[in-house]
């Protein structure tokens, strides 16, 4: 029997992109999928074909951070309670008349399980992060960086989204902080995620989805030379000192680079750029990645599968606690080498991108957890996990 999925999903690329190879996959199965999200991502949504819900979500400029403390905290709360005003009496009014089967929802909203809970239809969290339960939390991530968990500011932050629920007839609770989901999704494998015996068949390990980003077209400019891939990712990207530092690091090598700058930086303010160098604002990552030998990245979740799905080291210079726990993991599994950005230096940078270049047991273990990546199952696994908990 078909089914009516409503996705729900906070307007970043990091956390849509991921979802959109299963709601493909879903409609080729004959589904429907209404997908919930602001106008960043609409037209990413469009492409697949699903029902597009617009939300005025809009996420708010986060700075560069090293530590999580009551600032931020602060600020994530403002961002939740007005988007929960603003967004939730959209979606009850578009599922109320057109209800679906099942809400999947991104673990970072709030939004998504107060509307399985409203609708009384059975709510599915995709995750494209490391995973929570009862016994491994964010407080455990950010604690593996070193970084102090405000406790205090997590409490009032709970407090002030439940008040919310609660005049909406329903419980809100913090994302990272709720009781897991009836099903999750989570897109990495088991073997990567942290903690990992701690969680049970609830949780589904179905590795990173590509769909058609990984078959876009794209090639080097020099297809003998070996290529480096250079990218701070789309959030925490506004770094001219760190990309002047490659330039320093890597112009008359044997590299060929093509560097990401994002959209804050105008490639044309950082100097003269050297003649082995592809600046841009961004590239088709996964395209990329099919070419490159190394890739020097932030190690957001999603730059870190889409970089071991292609099989290619990471050389990991990390902009927040979160991006650092997926450096650590990395590096504690064999695929990584980890940097400090506050004290690294364009030697230190090119030397480890050479090192790791050449490093036989990096690539074997490069090779083994490839495997696992494809083992997984991806969209596929994914829509047939969905349809088993439905039926």
């Amino acid at each position: 029997m078909k089914k009516h999925f409503a996705f729900i999903s906070v307007p970043a690329i990091g956390h849509v992109n991921p979802t959109l190879p299963l709601v493909t996959e879903l409609l080729r199965r004959g589904h429907r999928v209404s997908y919930a999200t602001g106008p960043k991502m609409v037209q990413a949504v469009e492409s697949t074909g699903a029902e597009v819900v617009e939300l005025p979500t809009e996420m708010p400029e986060v700075q560069q951070q090293k530590q999580f403390g009551p600032e931020q905290v602060g600020e994530m709360v403002q961002f939740f309670r007005d988007d929960i005003r603003a967004s939730f009496p959209i979606l009850q009014q578009r599922f109320h008349a057109d209800p679906p089967d099942a809400v999947c929802f991104d673990s970072m909203t709030v939004l998504g399980r107060m509307l399985a809970e409203k609708l009384g239809v059975p709510g599915i969290a995709l995750v494209p992060n490391f995973a929570f339960n009862e016994k491994f939390s964010l407080r455990d991530v950010l604690a593996s960086d070193g970084a102090e968990f405000p406790v205090e500011a997590f409490a009032e932050f709970g407090r002030r989204i439940q008040e919310i629920g609660a005049e909406f007839g329903v419980r809100a609770q913090l994302p990272f902080g709720a009781p897991p989901a009836e099903l999750n999704l989570v897109f990495l494998p088991r073997e990567f995620q942290l903690a990992a015996d701690t969680f049970d068949e609830r949780f589904h390990f179905i590795g990173p989805l590509l769909g058609d980003r990984h078959d876009q077209p794209w090639q080097p400019r020099d297809p003998g030379a070996p290529l480096l891939f250079i990218s701070l990712g789309t959030a925490f990207n506004n770094r001219p000192e760190f990309y002047r530092m490659c330039f320093e690091a890597f112009a008359d090598s044997p590299w060929q680079i093509a560097m990401s700058t994002g959209h804050h930086v105008d490639p044309a303010g950082l100097g003269d750029i050297p003649a082995n160098f592809d600046v841009r604002a961004s590239f088709p990552q996964p395209a990329v990645l099919r070419h490159a030998t190394v890739f020097l990245s932030h190690t957001g979740m999603n730059s870190t599968m889409e970089s071991l799905h292609a099989g290619v080291p990471l050389v990991a210079v990390p902009q927040m606690p979160e991006q650092t726990a997926n450096a650590t993991r990395a590096e504690e599994l064999g695929l990584a080498r980890h940097l400090d950005p506050d004290t690294l230096t364009a030697t230190e940078l090119r030397t480890t991108v050479d090192d790791i270049a050449t490093d036989e047991q990096v690539r074997t273990n490069l090779q083994w957890m490839r495997q696992i990546i494809h083992d997984c199952g991806g969209a596929t696994a994914a829509a047939d996990a969905l349809e088993t908990h439905l039926n």
